[in-house]
């Protein structure tokens, strides 16, 4: 169940508590986020709506560990990640979170099966365990086929596939997609929603997203929207429910 209430038990994945984020631009003080609360179970998909320079993508960072806040707590799993040494939220990241980018963000010189295995060269799995997980995701994202294939070589909805495959490749705790279908045609963006989608129901993965686009909002289980730094939770949507 999402709550952005601050009246959560405690016991979700995901707790934020009277998170605040504040930028400097010259003597003017911006407050991105103000006092924003966010209690996510796992298994949740929740996306994230609001006009730009609403803190939507300032969110996920701090969520992921990629930006500190100016005050409040994130907390994963039992884990406080805003009380970490740099050195230690970095490994906690490779960790638990998968990221999913609007621009893919793949190496061109490697094929689509060494982009995806780039996260499980940190872990101490062999290489033949390493193989096995890469096939396994190829294969959930339908892409078993094109696993030799340089980014040069696949289409725009097809290099996002294995953006979404790198990202899950190591199990992560949870996903965090920014405008995943941002820079794809409208076809190709169905296509990967029902991906995303798939990822929820099938395989149980938490999930939070990013999007401007309501056809990929609804398919989420609850859609947030953030306007000057507050969330106020909208509805369940129909599309995403199990």
């Amino acid at each position: 169940m999402v709550r952005v209430d601050g009246k959560g038990d405690g016991t979700g994945l995901i707790r934020v508590r009277n998170l605040d984020k504040q930028y400097r631009r010259g003597s003017e003080e911006i407050h991105v986020l103000q006092g924003l609360n966010l209690d996510v179970d796992k298994g949740d998909f929740v996306a994230f709506m609001g006009p730009s320079g609403s803190g939507k993508t300032t969110l996920l960072n701090l969520l992921g560990g990629l930006d500190l806040p100016t005050a409040g707590t994130v907390n994963v799993a039992g884990d406080e990640i805003t009380a970490m040494s740099a050195h230690k939220l970095t490994r906690w990241r490779a960790r638990h979170v998968g990221f999913v980018f609007q621009m893919y963000n793949l190496i061109p010189v490697l094929t689509a099966f060494q982009n995806v295995e780039l996260p499980l060269l940190l872990t101490k799995l062999s290489r033949a365990e390493r193989r096995k997980h890469v096939e396994t995701v190829l294969a959930v994202v339908g892409l078993s086929d094109r696993m030799d294939h340089y980014p040069r070589q696949l289409s725009g909805g097809q290099e996002q596939r294995v953006a979404i495959a790198r990202a899950i490749v190591a199990d992560p705790t949870f996903l965090l997609c920014d405008e995943p279908t941002g820079d794809l045609d409208r076809k190709s963006a169905g296509e990967i929603m029902e991906l995303l989608g798939r990822l929820v129901h099938e395989h149980g993965k938490t999930m939070l997203m990013v999007s401007h686009d309501p056809r990929a909002a609804e398919r989420a289980h609850v859609v947030l929207h953030l306007d000057k730094g507050v969330l106020v939770e909208g509805t369940a949507s129909a599309g995403g429910e199990a």
